[in-house]
């Protein structure tokens, strides 16, 4: 039965304790554990059962104890000395962001992603790519960026898992409840939901906006599932990465263009958009859409200043991970909207082709972020390589260490990770400056002082909690599976507190090969059954729905920890989210990371174990391929690839074996006098002090803003002021540029110098280019030199910068250069000539390269 009318219900909090309706809205709680410790004050059971969810438990606690709470001096205290710190940073002038750069009174940079992890009570996230979003956002608080967050609200969001009693994985999606958790929906000037409306085929969509405050930055949701929706059109943010590939669409139009429209809606018009993976690209569509119509532009010119304010970070190290729309998607949903573009339907198709001329290649959100972003990252200096390589295409005719896809590694939200332990510890010996400037390399070096007793008593404790948390974890998965009750009984005794504990915690894709380590049983047993120096598993994570690989990889470990040699040394906890996580990084002793090198983009959970005292033990792989240094951790393998995938699992679970016999288990168990495992100590704080420092979203949002936000920011400033005249300017340019540039060609290089020449000399050269109707202005000539080898090719190659020394008829011209010779071998040159314009973002942007010919 459908009511009539809706309404609100809100808690009544004394007038004391009204402030607490406000910060349970404001996110900073989720990092502050002075704050959740307030909370848990009030009633700590029920903070566990409302899933650490404030709002909800506010609504829901006994009238009788809020009283209790106000008459609580203790408590009020306690609560008056939070509220003064919220007060205090909410309230700021004194922030990064605002020393360097001064005061703003609006956001100026939106960063768009398809899932937030923020907290555990918004499951608005499926994995490491929502936890990235989730801590750049905390940290943008953190440090007073002017930003804005854009993303969907998913009414059941990712799945929650649990296993039949064969091991195999089951889903179940609980629907959220919006109007109990940290959420609070957007009203337009009338007082009413705020709506917003996309055009699909043939109708319109509606949309509500929410809004999560994460510290100082805004997260606007966007949510269909309301009244004057079809069915269909409610189902679009019903959950993440769910349904066919037009669901996919659907959801990414929702994002990128409706994402727009609620920043319109209230009236919120940032300079730079980030596109958080390309699931958001359709943005820049947008943008240009509302240049064109605002500003009587043409595409062209639209599109120059719309690519000037955007940035795009890859975050997909594989082509099989890019979202992929046939043309007949494409024709279906767009056929209304490249219209308004002013677009053909070849020309719209080809903004998402690396081939615009090829029919049959479906239409890339990656190619499009790419072609419509001045700048483009990857997440790791390892994944750069991978991303440059991958996009080449993109930019034909470029060597791939010069494509323009620029990197900036990962890191995480430390105080949203660490745990209360280690925080309390940092505190005493590092002071607070590990909060707020978490970057800071010497403050990290002050771990050394740090007694090696009472860090290592501090991580025992951990240890400790997580084996507690584990075994109740176990008993309740095993009651609900309907095991016997002599396995539910046993489940008090798995795990022991004191023992080696190996954390393995992800998604089961299958390239992140969970099972490596249960490759060779009989060595695994011999391993971990030691009376002496006993090791221990605990396993966790998800597979996709539709990965019946990955599903089965979990159903292996299960069965394998039924095994009676296996039953108190491997287990496998059920439904890993945020909460689940922090218990295995703040507890285990190594954190241990399987990809397939190449794989892994950069992945963040071996940084979280770090500044909770734990050590990696990593393939050299994503993050960890630039962390690595022997006394840090440990690497498996030293890189190497081979084409056999099953000799490949060999070799490296043998290595992993071998590590663990003759360093790992020897580091933990060889203890002195008073019981200190010394060496392992001491990579516990050279592992804190190296990576600690660096591997944070703190040095990571830093680097996002000074590298990429504020150049697009400077650029789009600059292209679109006078009523766009530059951005005007720089459209008509190319489009000369585009007509002649055929014409370009090196007709002849000439040098005076011999075959063989001397270390010291230089080798002075001149060219006569053919520019025809563009001028030495429009291009940069440069020698491309370097190396030679055993193929004949330049490998790496240097760029030379030629000036124009000679102006002759009929469109040529002689540029001249030199390539000093400093070390004696086979080296080789030739010519390249390039696009030259003050307001390209890259002399790469227009995708035109030309080579002199041999």
């Amino acid at each position: 039965m459908r009511p009539v009318r809706s309404f609100t219900i809100h808690p009544t909090l004394p007038p004391k304790l009204e402030r607490l309706q406000e910060l349970a809205h404001n996110l900073w709680w989720a990092w502050n554990m002075d704050a959740i410790d307030l909370f848990r004050r009030l009633d700590s059971r029920l903070w566990e059962t409302t899933y650490r969810n404030p709002v909800l438990m506010l609504g829901t606690i006994k009238q009788q104890e809020l009283e209790k709470a106000a008459q609580d001096d203790a408590f009020l205290a306690h609560m008056e000395r939070v509220l003064e710190n919220f007060d205090a940073y909410i309230q700021s002038q004194s922030t990064w962001y605002h020393k360097q750069y001064g005061p703003y009174h609006e956001p100026i940079y939106a960063y768009f992603s398809t899932e937030f992890g923020l907290t555990d009570c918004i499951p608005n996230y499926s994995g490491g790519l929502g936890i990235l979003s989730g801590d750049h956002t905390k940290s943008a608080s953190d440090l007073g960026l002017p930003l804005v967050g854009v993303g969907l609200l998913y009414q059941k969001g990712y799945f929650r898992q649990y296993l039949s009693a064969d091991g195999w994985q089951q889903e179940k999606y609980p629907i959220n409840d919006f109007y109990t958790m940290p959420l609070q929906p957007k009203q337009d000037s009338n007082g009413e939901p705020l709506i917003i409306q996309v055009s699909y085929p043939g109708h319109q969509v509606q949309a509500r906006v929410w809004q999560v405050q994460v510290g100082r930055i805004p997260l606007l949701l966007l949510d269909t599932n309301i009244d004057g929706n079809e069915p269909v059109d409610r189902d679009i943010t019903d959950q993440l990465y769910g349904g066919d590939v037009e669901a996919r669409i659907r959801q990414e139009l929702l994002l990128g263009i409706g994402g727009i429209r609620a920043l319109n809606a209230l009236n919120i018009h940032p300079t730079v958009y980030h596109m958080n993976e390309g699931h958001s690209a359709f943005l820049a569509l947008e943008r240009i859409r509302l240049l064109r119509e605002k500003h009587d532009l043409s595409f062209s010119q639209a599109r120059e200043a719309a690519t000037a304010g955007t940035v795009f970070t890859t975050h997909t190290p594989v082509p099989a991970g890019i979202d992929l729309f046939p043309v007949h998607l494409m024709d279906k949903y767009f056929a209304d909207y490249r219209t308004q573009l002013g677009l053909s339907r070849d020309e719209f198709l080809g903004l998402g082709r690396i081939n615009p001329s090829d029919p049959n290649e479906p239409f890339s959100m990656a190619v499009l972020a790419l072609k419509l972003s001045a700048d483009a990252n990857g997440v790791s200096k390892l994944h750069g390589i991978v991303a440059r390589e991958m996009w080449q295409p993109v930019w034909p005719g470029v060597p791939e260490a010069e494509i323009p896809i620029q990197t900036v590694t990962n890191g995480v939200h430390l105080q949203s990770w660490i745990s209360h332990d280690m925080a309390d510890l940092l505190d005493r010996y590092l002071g607070p400056a590990w909060r707020k400037d978490p970057a800071d390399l010497n403050v990290w070096q002050r771990v050394e002082e740090i007694p090696d007793a009472e860090i290592w008593r501090t991580h025992e404790r951990r240890r400790e909690r997580l084996i507690a948390f584990a075994r109740r974890r176990l008993h309740v998965q095993l009651e609900n599976r309907g095991a016997p009750p002599s396995a539910i009984e046993a489940a008090r005794d798995a795990l022991d507190p004191k023992a080696l504990t190996i954390g393995f915690g992800r998604r089961f894709a299958t390239y992140k090969r969970a099972t490596l380590i249960l490759r060779d049983v009989e060595r695994l047993t011999a391993i971990l059954t030691d009376e002496e120096r006993p090791v221990q598993i605990i396993f966790s994570g998800k597979a996709h729905p539709a990965d019946h690989p990955g599903k089965e990889l979990i159903r292996q470990i299960i069965h394998m920890s039924r095994q009676e040699a296996f039953r108190r040394h491997i287990v496998f906890i059920e439904d890993y989210d945020m909460w689940v996580a922090r218990y295995l990084l703040q507890g285990v002793d190594l954190w241990l990371n399987t990809p397939r090198r190449f794989r892994e983009a950069s992945g963040t959970s071996g940084m979280k174990a770090v500044v909770n005292g734990a050590l990696n033990m990593s393939v050299l792989d994503g993050w960890w391929d630039e962390a690595y240094q022997p006394d840090v951790g440990w690497a498996i393998g030293r890189g190497e690839v081979y084409d056999d995938h099953n000799y490949q699992d060999t070799i490296e679970s043998h290595a992993i074996y071998d590590l663990l016999e003759k360093e790992v288990i020897p580091f933990f168990y060889e203890r002195g006098p008073d019981g200190l495992p010394r060496k392992w100590i001491a990579r516990m704080k050279a592992a804190m002090k190296v990576i600690c420092p660096y591997f944070n979203t703190t040095r990571m949002v830093e680097e996002y803003t000074e590298q990429l936000y504020l150049p697009a920011a400077q650029r789009y400033e600059r292209l679109t002021r006078n009523d766009m005249a530059r951005a005007k300017a720089l459209a008509s340019w190319k489009e000369t540029l585009y007509q002649h540039w055929p014409q370009v060609r090196v007709l002849h290089v000439e040098t005076n110098a011999l075959e063989e020449i001397k270390v010291g000399c230089n080798l002075e050269i001149q060219a006569l280019i053919h520019l025809g109707e563009l001028g030495p202005e429009d291009v940069t000539v440069e020698l491309y030199h370097g190396p030679l080898d055993t193929a004949g090719e330049i490998t790496p190659g240097t760029a030379t910068v030629m000036e124009c020394v000679e102006t002759r008829e009929n469109g040529q011209y002689v540029f001249a250069g030199a390539i000093p010779c400093q070390l004696s071998g086979r080296y080789g040159y030739t010519l390249r000539m390039l696009p030259h314009h003050q307001d390209l973002s890259s002399p790469y942007e227009p995708r035109l390269i030309s080579w002199a010919r041999s």
